[in-house]
């Protein structure tokens, strides 16, 4: 039957079930069903996107969720609002949020700027030129790790000479386009600024070091169907390291760099100057699950958010309001283990090792994915903890001489 444009609910249904089943069978990749599995899939993405859009929060509504997610009272927000009055007033809705207020909740609680305003965020995590504090890079962490060595032999001699060396190899200069990345993403914090800033260069640089060996890269190659080849390579024992390769085999180089101490983050999703598409790992978790989970996440990006100016970091244990986040999970998700599948299968409605098990071989994956997703949803860490892949990560990766 011709697949065409959706219109009904009965007609979502009718396409649902058809792709659960084109799952079920597993179809080759360029074979007509894998063909028609993808059509199926960006037909219901596009009626779901158009009936169900993820809306913008609303900006006190936001405030609320944040404060109650990290148990913060009122008294807590006088910093971001000037006086106890302020706050009652704004959280009244008496009062609007200014410049200012908008700023400092977005730098201090992590609430992006686009919910705040409703527009794009605002440059606040471009240090200017005339704000830098050159000693609120960690310079002696970098120093420990290598970064700085051949710098060092050279004449450099003061901090300043060190980073501002180290930011421009990275093609990051300072001057007229200095900082020009927007920093966008929940691991963003004033207080880590500069330390995310020296550890972007530093994926940067390692990135360029790689791009000989890369394949060629083709944006039109993102699509639901190369999310789930990539996806099951979670399958065999070596999926990590296969899908490092599987990646830059496509032209997206993959940098596996620890993040530096004090900085909450997971992955980074951003473009070099030349258009090469990065994704940078922390492995801050040595699990299976939150391997895949993030790389997926940051594949997503790169796919629907990048571009040579917006870099996304990301701490995946926060909540995020900001539509691009809500859409890179939304997609990793489905990728993963699809929508369809999950809410008909006994691994979701009555989970036990052996229904994972049973999810895990019809999908080919790996089952930490699955017993991932039910600790997730149920919001309890202690279940399948023997299922989610400790230690079975950084194995693949060389990551001798630095902490972890």
């Amino acid at each position: 039957m011709e697949a065409k444009v959706i219109r009904s609910e009965e007609q979502h249904q009718e396409y649902l079930l058809e792709m659960q089943n084109l799952i079920a069978s597993n179809p080759g990749p360029g074979s007509p069903e894998a063909e028609r599995l993808e059509l199926l899939s960006v037909l219901i993405e596009a009626y779901e996107n158009k009936k169900y859009p993820i809306e913008v929060p609303d900006p006190i509504d936001a405030i609320h969720f944040r404060m109650q997610e990290q148990g913060l009272k009122q008294a807590d927000l006088v910093p971001y609002f000037g006086t106890r009055s302020r706050v009652s007033e704004v959280l009244g809705r008496k009062r609007p949020l200014t410049v200012h207020m908008i700023r400092a909740l977005a730098s201090g609680l992590g609430i992006s700027t686009e919910t705040l305003v409703g527009v794009d965020p605002v440059e606040s995590m471009k240090p200017r030129k005339e704000e830098i504090d050159w000693s609120g890079f960690p310079v002696k962490e970098m120093l420990a790790r290598g970064w700085l060595q051949k710098l060092t032999n050279k004449a450099a001699e003061t901090t300043e000479d060190l980073v501002r060396g180290f930011i421009a190899n990275a093609g990051m200069q300072f001057g007229t386009a200095a900082f020009r990345r927007s920093l966008h993403g929940d691991a963003c914090s004033p207080a880590t600024t500069y330390a995310l800033f020296a550890w972007l260069a530093r994926v940067i640089q390692k990135a360029r070091e790689k791009r000989p060996s890369l394949g060629t890269f083709d944006q039109n190659a993102f699509s639901p169907a190369f999310l789930r080849e990539l996806v099951q390579l979670s399958w065999s024992d070596q999926g990590p390291a296969i899908a490092v390769e599987f990646l830059e085999k496509h032209g997206i180089v993959v940098v596996i760099e620890p993040a530096l101490k004090g900085t909450l983050l997971d992955g980074a999703a951003l473009q070099d100057l030349d258009g090469m598409m990065i994704i940078g790992l922390t492995l801050r978790f040595d699990r299976l699950d939150n391997f895949w989970f993030t790389l997926l996440h940051e594949v997503a990006h790169l796919w629907k958010h990048v571009n040579q100016e917006a870099t996304f970091l990301d701490n995946l244990d926060s909540s995020s309001e900001d539509r691009r986040e809500l859409e890179a999970n939304r997609i990793a998700k489905e990728a993963l283990i699809p929508r369809v599948a999950w809410k008909r299968s006994e691994a979701h409605l009555n989970p036990s090792n052996e229904t994972i098990d049973r999810l895990s071989r019809e999908l080919k994956i790996h089952p930490a994915i699955i017993a991932g997703r039910l600790r997730k949803e149920r919001e309890n860490y202690t279940l399948f903890n023997d299922l989610v892949g400790h230690g079975q990560v950084r194995k693949h990766f060389n990551l001798t001489g630095v902490e972890v």
